[in-house]
């Protein structure tokens, strides 16, 4: 009795022979294999143009995707530029945090958003940017190691937004000198969109307004 032939062994005969289908090219029609697309049998030759097109289709939609987030990035990218050189056309340093959060409105189409600095300079005791801030919020700003993005969870520093009862999502950026751990104030932004800024949102941009706020605002210090 003639023992079956194991699977891995025809299948490493044919990867050593590749030119075995040349030489018995009418197996290429002969042989009938299930298709999980049609669930009826299909021949060697059919069944490889249903993976090669799955395969094209599978390749077409990540490529699809990547055009889509160059898309959105390149949006973004504009958006940026456009809030930086609003920034660079600020008249004073006293005027910064105005043009930081007005910007990010005009620029970003942001609802809301404000700022809240500590330890600046005498200059600014008085101004709206310094003021309300409890030794909770510092502690809070000196706990984000990245910016919190996400649903409202009665935020202290959400308050200070011009409406925070409308409210619903919010980005909350620590602002740092670079190289220190301790956070000089915090930058917020809010919308009534629960679906504006989620958990789910990659936060590269974020972190990079948070180092420009911060570079900016950093001149208020004392």
């Amino acid at each position: 009795m003639t023992s079956p032939l194991d699977s891995t062994l025809v299948a490493q005969f044919l990867t050593d022979n590749p030119q075995f289908f040349e030489e018995h090219a009418d197996l290429l029609g002969e042989i009938k294999l299930a298709s999980p697309l049609t669930g009826r049998a299909v021949s060697l030759q059919e069944r490889q143009m249903e993976v090669l097109r799955d395969k094209y289709k599978t390749l077409e939609l990540r490529m699809s995707n990547l055009m889509r987030l160059a898309s959105e990035n390149e949006a973004i990218a504009n958006k940026f530029h456009r809030w930086t050189q609003i920034l660079l056309q600020s008249e004073d340093i006293g005027s910064m945090p105005h043009a930081v959060t007005n910007g990010l409105k005009t620029a970003f189409d942001v609802p809301q958003a404000t700022v809240r600095l500590w330890g600046a300079a005498p200059d600014y005791q008085d101004e709206w940017f310094v003021k309300g801030v409890s030794e909770d919020a510092r502690i809070f700003a000196n706990s984000l190691h990245a910016p919190y993005c996400g649903a409202n969870k009665d935020f202290e520093a959400v308050r200070w937004l011009d409406d925070p009862s409308a409210v619903v999502s919010t980005v909350i950026i620590p602002l740092r000198k670079p190289g220190d751990k301790q956070a000089f104030g915090l930058l917020i932004m809010g919308s009534q969109d629960a679906n504006r800024f989620t958990s789910l949102m990659a936060t590269d941009f974020l972190v990079h307004i948070g180092e420009t706020s911060s570079t900016a605002l950093a001149w208020l210090l004392a």
